[in-house]
């Protein structure tokens, strides 16, 4: 932050600048005293090529600034070449920032590089451009300006601004260009940077509570997060944008705001210092961490090209506690990844298959290939048609072709996106406190080839550890609790929740996935005790059937929910699993 010069607005000069009417005036009415009969209406004021005299400059800007430090915005405002951008943007500056009282004193001289680097105008500024380029506070023409250029006098002076109930004075150097009038009067010529150096066309100066940075940024129980790289980027985030903070230790500081709202990093000023700042805690708990970054690195050690991301939520609050990349400094595709999801997807599936009313006990054929247009395969280890399978069985060991055809049959256009988005939040707008990528899946007018393939993670599905590990949450708690990463952080609600019956039904599915021994997560966690349930992914990244695939693994352990995905890492079972396994064994001790 800046603790420049303190704040506030009342002018030193004011009467000796203006005297009884004297330049204010004269500027307004022009320099020709005769009078006619029949007075004809004034000619407008417009600017001249001819540069005014420095003594013309000198005492514009003196009448000028006089104007404005005694209160008279009009007056000032009528003193430029644009006086209507200059009222509006004098009256904005006076009504939002509130100084008490202002001094502004007039400088020297000053070169048009030095104008141009203070104000960030582009080289050559001592020309004025056409109107067509000229702008005023709001970024429009400058009305009473000429369509030839004209040369300026720059120079500069020094504002030197008060506030109530604070000794904080707000000091800094200003610019004006002047340039010459038609009535053989100097003006200032108008821009957002009269105000100040640093206010661009359509920006606005205000006053509004600023904060002292957090002290330090820890886990869920004040333990250091330093060591732990993946989060690297997070802590620095939160660091300069924290999340809400209590309004009893905020200060007030001077900030330039754009258009949209959107404030400056830094304040200008502060006119009021802030309390200390205090420690922020997040979700994250250093041990699931830890073990969520080794679980990472073990698989990108074993090869380069096995970029590994690894996410861990806490299903009854949504409180994030793991977030681990493999490199940790590269790309952070644990919560920003845009990739298809396999067989994962088939938890979204499945669950408005059931709300479809498809039994898990019904039959539901696994042939070894199937598909409208394009024909779909199951992997490398279906060796036979099962015609006999029920749905229990096809979602146990992840058969993509009995998807495809029951979903065909069972589900309507665009129901999946709609399951997706209305159950378990997918494609919704999360802040979770980092910027995230919060999934994807198409709505209805698909090809059937796409939507057949978007039925079994495929197609345009898009998803990343985070958006599966929260769909896993979802169905361990019944409730889409939308991730955060600082518990009481405003969480985005799902329009609905599963049944008890299909709950149930979905969650004996998943623990079948884990449990049964055809399962493609089959002792995954043996010797884990609780209540345990997921689905594993092979999602194909190319159509050479030889190219290799991204594993990923979505799953459950009482009150926590862990996703995994491994670039390059084959099936579900062979990189993901045991990786998500390593995190799900340490187990959720809050």
């Amino acid at each position: 932050m800046r603790q420049g010069a303190k704040t506030a607005i009342v002018s030193a000069i004011a009467a000796a600048m203006l005297g009884a009417g004297g330049y204010g005036a004269y500027s307004l009415v022009g320099s020709d005293s005769k009078k006619s009969a029949s007075p004809a209406a004034p000619k407008p004021r417009t600017v001249v090529a001819e540069s005014p005299s420095p003594d013309l400059a000198a005492n514009g800007a003196k009448a000028f600034l006089a104007a404005w430090a005694s209160g008279d915005l009009q007056g000032a405002s009528k003193l430029t070449d644009d006086p209507a951008s200059a009222l509006a943007a004098l009256t904005a500056f006076q009504q939002q920032v509130k100084p008490s009282a202002i001094t502004l004193t007039p400088g020297v001289p000053t070169t048009p590089a030095a104008f141009a680097s203070a104000t960030a105008q582009p080289s050559g500024a001592a020309a004025k451009p056409s109107p067509s380029a000229s702008a005023g506070t709001s970024g429009s023409p400058s009305p009473s300006a000429s369509a030839a250029p004209a040369s300026q006098v720059l120079l500069t002076f020094k504002s030197h601004v008060e506030f109530a109930n604070t000794s904080n004075t707000w000091d800094y150097t200003g610019y004006l260009g002047m340039v010459k009038m038609s009535d053989g009067t100097a003006a200032v010529d108008w821009a957002p940077t009269v105000i100040n150096p640093h206010l661009g066309p359509g920006q606005q100066i205000v006053t509004q509570p600023v904060y002292n940075p957090p002290t330090r940024v820890t886990d869920r129980n004040g333990q250091s997060l330093q060591n732990s790289p993946s989060l690297n980027q997070i802590l620095a985030n939160f660091q300069t944008n924290p999340p809400a903070q209590n309004p009893a230790d905020a200060g007030t500081g001077v900030a330039i705001v754009d258009p949209a709202g959107k404030t400056k990093p830094q304040p200008l000023f502060t006119v009021i210092d802030p309390k200390p700042g205090q420690p922020i805690k997040l979700t994250i708990d250093a041990n699931l961490q830890a073990a969520a970054q080794k679980a990472a690195d073990e698989q990108y050690a074993k090869d380069p090209s096995h970029k590994a991301g690894v996410v861990a939520i806490e299903p009854s609050t949504g409180n994030v506690l793991a977030v681990a990349n493999s490199p940790a400094t590269g790309f952070n595709m644990a919560l920003q990844g845009q990739t298809a999801p396999g067989s994962t997807m088939k938890v979204i599936t499945a669950s408005a298959l059931l709300e479809a009313g498809v039994d898990p006990n019904a039959t539901m054929p696994c042939p070894l290939s199937y598909g409208s247009g394009t024909i779909y395969h199951n992997d490398a280890n279906f060796k036979a048609d099962e015609p006999n399978n029920t749905f229990m069985q096809d979602f146990t060991i992840s058969c993509n072709t009995a998807f495809i055809k029951q979903s065909m049959a069972s589900l309507k256009s665009g129901q999946l996106n709609k399951q997706a988005s209305d159950v378990f939040g997918i494609g919704q707008n999360w802040k979770i406190g980092f910027p995230t990528f919060d999934g994807s899946v198409p709505g209805a007018g698909q090809s059937t080839d796409e939507t057949e393939g978007e039925y079994f993670g495929q197609g345009k599905d898009l998803m990343n550890p985070l958006t599966m590990a929260s769909v896993a949450a979802t169905v361990e708690s019944g409730t889409f609790k939308q991730p955060v990463l600082v518990a009481g952080m405003p969480q985005l609600p799902a329009a609905r929740q599963l049944s008890p019956d299909t709950l149930t039904k979905l969650r004996s599915m998943m623990n079948s996935v884990m449990t049964n021994p055809s399962g493609t997560a089959y002792n995954a966690l043996q010797g884990a005790s609780g209540n345990i349930g997921g689905k594993t992914g092979t999602a194909e990244t190319s159509s050479d059937p030889k190219a290799a695939t991204n594993s990923w693994f979505t799953g459950y352990r009482d009150n926590l929910a862990v996703s995994v995905e491994v670039i390059n890492g084959g099936f579900g079972a062979d990189a993901a699993v045991p990786a998500a396994a390593e995190v799900l064994k340490v187990g959720n001790g809050s």
